[in-house]
């Protein structure tokens, strides 16, 4: 506290301050008696300059004025130097009062003021105004890249700010999405016309470079991906919240991504309830090497949990999770392992040994069509007998928490990955009546952008072989999210989620996986002609559309938007000892017939076919 006082009293702002406090006192008698100081009012002003200086200067320093950075001053640091100028004239009346100056005139508080306001804040404009403009001439000095912002003021503003802190760039210019701003200027930048005029005005101004400002999924993103790649504009965007949050993230213009397009608006999370619920407990993540586990584990270190225990069959895949979350958060507490789910006393003895108070459920086989032919029994023993044993060990040791990754698949299913997954609610529904002291829960939503077996890593690959890009149907539609999005929301979930509880979560508008392909393709700044789409029919077991909720389920609201609890029907009391007396009994190889009438038993909604329309 000394130190910072200390600071507070050499701060270099006093040699201008100081100065111009005094000019304001002097110009306020000045002014009081019409641009000239009679004779017997010079001694008060000379009386009282002392005072009323020391008087503001303490004004100031309560106000901490002192601290502020000059080149930086915003307005709400001159709200700030406001407080401090009315407390400093507080003070100064109070004291100069107390002197008892035989007719001294009042109304020089007053103007004395709101000169020194005037005065201070006009330093601090013309500092920061300097700078940037030195600054704007060295940058054009030394070659800096002439750029577009393009988007809605208010999103034009933001960008404005942060690009004055990264050097490389000289913006020349704003495309706004209103024509009607057009002629306008915004921190000294024109408006210099529309959307619609954009490669006439990158023209015109040999611009090759388009800042797009805005939230991740705004429209505007799309209809100038859609409008202008492949034009030779280099479309850009800032980096989201969460990639500042990265250890080598820096505030830089980069291209834009195809999250940034389906994206949307920033999940928001209840931190206050995460932190009560993570910080300072042990976490077990079950497959967290995938995409989903491995952004689990991404999302849970940053509230500071006193151990993190991950949990993958994959040797390579623990092993790259290591050497990433060891140099994202080098001071957290945490253990890897290669461990099967579907080996119980090998899961035991990890939670034994930890006792997470919350485990997340992610491990599990998702790959449709490879699950439907030759491999159904693995998709069972995993997806169904793994997540057995990983609640019924959660509940063993008395964990606050489970939550079980499942899948929009799990509705209406016609795919054994779909139906196994559905059978993995029913057995969390079940485990939750054997253990109450542990809050058993289960998260649906769609597919994620960019996991591990999706269609974004495949498209990236055909991509890269010059295509062309495959599409099983013209038709066929899917939800998606992005794996930030989902790990948030199933963290929220857990936090909510009262024991037995099936969440769905809002995954948006349908997109035609065909768009989804053309707008990879425009990413890549190519063309439909350069790269084309190919399509190649529905795969077995694949749907035209994914739906999030059964025939027969309805939906309840929860306090966040995202969310919705499912209502479902509830576990029969045999369904864990069925379960698992037909698996112990079905072999290494049952047969598909045998398999899938079993399913149809526990699913009576499921549907097993190859083709749906």
């Amino acid at each position: 506290m000394l130190t910072g006082m200390r600071q507070l009293l050499v701060s270099r702002s006093w040699l201008v301050d100081l100065p111009l406090i005094v000019l304001a006192w002097w110009s306020a008698f000045w002014l009081r008696f019409n641009l000239g100081i009679p004779h017997p009012y010079v001694d008060h002003a000379v009386v009282t300059t002392l005072p009323a200086v020391l008087c503001m200067a303490v004004g100031l320093l309560l106000a901490r004025v002192p601290r502020q950075s000059w080149r930086y001053v915003s307005l709400a640091d001159l709200r700030h130097l406001a407080w401090g100028v009315a407390l400093g004239a507080l003070l100064t009346m109070a004291v100069v009062m107390g002197l008892r100056v035989q007719g001294f005139p009042r109304s020089v508080f007053f103007i004395s003021a709101v000169l020194t306001l005037v005065l201070l804040a006009g330093a601090r404009a013309t500092w920061r105004t300097t700078v940037e403009r030195t600054l704007s001439q060295a940058q054009a000095i030394t070659g800096a890249q002439p750029l577009l912002i393009a988007g809605q003021l208010q999103d034009v503003d933001q960008a404005l700010r942060t690009l004055k802190g990264v050097a490389g760039w000289q913006v020349v210019g704003v495309v706004s999405s209103s024509p009607s701003d057009t002629g306008r200027t915004l921190q000294g930048v024109a408006v210099v016309g529309s959307v619609a005029q954009m490669a006439e005005i990158a023209s015109q101004r040999t611009v090759s470079t388009v800042l797009l400002a805005g939230a991740p999924g705004a429209e505007l993103r799309r209809e100038l991906l859609l409008r202008w790649s492949g034009s030779g504009l280099n479309l850009l965007t800032l980096p989201s919240a969460d990639e500042m949050l990265g250890s080598d993230a820096a505030l830089r213009p980069r291209q834009v991504q195809l999250e940034d397009l389906l994206g949307r608006a920033p999940v928001q999370l209840d931190a206050q309830g995460l932190s009560l619920l993570l910080t300072g407990q042990t976490v077990m993540v079950t497959g967290a090497g995938g995409s989903i586990g491995s952004e689990l584990c991404r999302q849970v270190a940053r509230f500071g949990v006193a151990r993190l225990v991950c949990v993958d069959v994959s040797e390579f895949a623990v092993y790259q999770l290591e050497q990433q979350l060891r140099q994202s958060h080098p001071a957290m507490p945490a253990s890897y392992y290669t461990a099967n789910v579907r080996e119980i006393d090998r899961l035991r003895s990890i939670a034994e040994r930890h006792r997470p108070n919350v485990v997340l459920h992610a491990a599990a086989y998702k790959h449709v069509p490879l699950m439907e032919t030759d491999n159904e029994i693995e998709a069972l023993r995993t997806n169904v007998l793994g997540t057995l044993h990983a609640a019924r060990i959660a509940g063993e040791i008395g964990a606050a928490r489970f939550v079980l990754i499942s899948t929009d698949k799990a509705v209406n299913p016609t795919n054994v990955m779909g139906a196994s997954k559905r059978v993995a609610e029913q057995v969390v529904q079940a485990v939750a009546t054997d253990y109450p002291a542990t809050r058993f829960v289960a998260v649906r939503f769609g597919n994620v952008l960019g996991s591990s077996g999706s269609v974004v890593p495949l498209f990236e690959e055909q991509l890269a072989r010059g295509g062309p890009l495959t599409v099983t149907h013209p038709d066929i539609v899917r939800y998606f999210m992005t794996i930030p999005e989902a790990a948030q929301l199933v963290l929220q979930a857990g936090l909510m989620g009262q024991s037995g509880q099936i969440f769905v979560l809002d995954m948006g508008e349908p997109v035609k996986i065909v768009e989804l392909a053309r707008m990879m393709i425009r990413l890549s700044g190519k063309t439909e002609a350069e790269v084309p789409i190919a399509f190649t029919g529905l795969r077995p077991g694949e749907k035209l559309y994914e739906e999030l909720l059964a025939d027969d389920e309805t939906t309840a609201a929860t306090p966040h938007p995202k969310l919705r609890v499912a209502q479902v029907a509830a576990a029969a009391p045999d369904t864990l000892r069925a379960i698992e007396a037909w698996l112990a009994s079905a072999g290494p190889s049952p047969a598909p017939e045998q398999l899938r009438a079993w399913l149809q038993a526990r699913v009576p909604e499921y549907r097993a076919q190859s083709v749906l329309f």
